[in-house]
């Protein structure tokens, strides 16, 4: 099955097509010829997942799906959540993000925090939402090369390393976009 997933993202490209695995061709926007930004203007990551979603099968008409993540804090009432991207800059500075993050946590005991991941998907012209998360702690110091964006820092439940500190398969086994995607496979089979 073809379908598109609404990013040029590398890293999210590559763990959802591990996750999906074979018999799914997933395209990229790029890939069907959308090369602007698309709009991110809800204000959840459940209306942003969905306004990707409809953008795309709007000017496609392809099966699609779209995603939005975020990390939410809870001695940060939820920050950064819907703004994670987008969290110390206008850009996509991850190391900016986490001395940000860092910063507000400065003192903090309370270091509870999950990733969240909806998934809008349009099939047919029909959309559905799913969504994955996974609980954890913020640490205190960045560790891991391996991941981007708030990896370094996030140190899921029952484990000891951050998902910067595992490989791309032992992080997509237990991760928010993995169980979003285990999610988003159950919806396609359910055809």
């Amino acid at each position: 099955m073809k379908i598109v997933f609404a990013t040029n993202n590398q890293h999210k490209l590559s763990e959802v097509r591990a996750t999906l695995g074979e018999g799914y061709e997933v395209v990229t926007l790029r890939e069907v010829g959308i090369t602007e930004d698309i709009p991110e203007t809800g204000a959840t990551l459940d209306e942003n997942a969905s306004i990707k979603a409809r953008y795309v099968y709007e000017r496609t008409g392809l099966n699609c799906f779209a995603d939005d993540t975020g990390l939410e804090v809870e001695a940060l009432g939820g920050a950064p959540g819907v703004h994670s991207a987008r969290y110390a800059t206008e850009g996509h500075d991850f190391a900016a993000n986490n001395r940000k993050l860092l910063s507000e946590l400065s003192g903090v005991e309370n270091r509870r925090a999950r990733f969240r991941t909806v998934i809008s998907l349009i099939r047919d012209g029909v959309e559905q939402q799913v969504e994955g998360i996974v609980d954890g702690v913020i640490a205190t110091v960045e560790s891991g090369c391996e991941g981007f964006g708030y990896d370094p820092l996030f140190i899921p439940e029952g484990c000891e390393v951050t998902f910067a500190e595992m490989t791309a398969d032992q992080k997509n086994a237990i991760s928010h976009r993995g169980r979003a995607v285990a999610e988003l496979v159950k919806l396609l089979k359910a055809e």
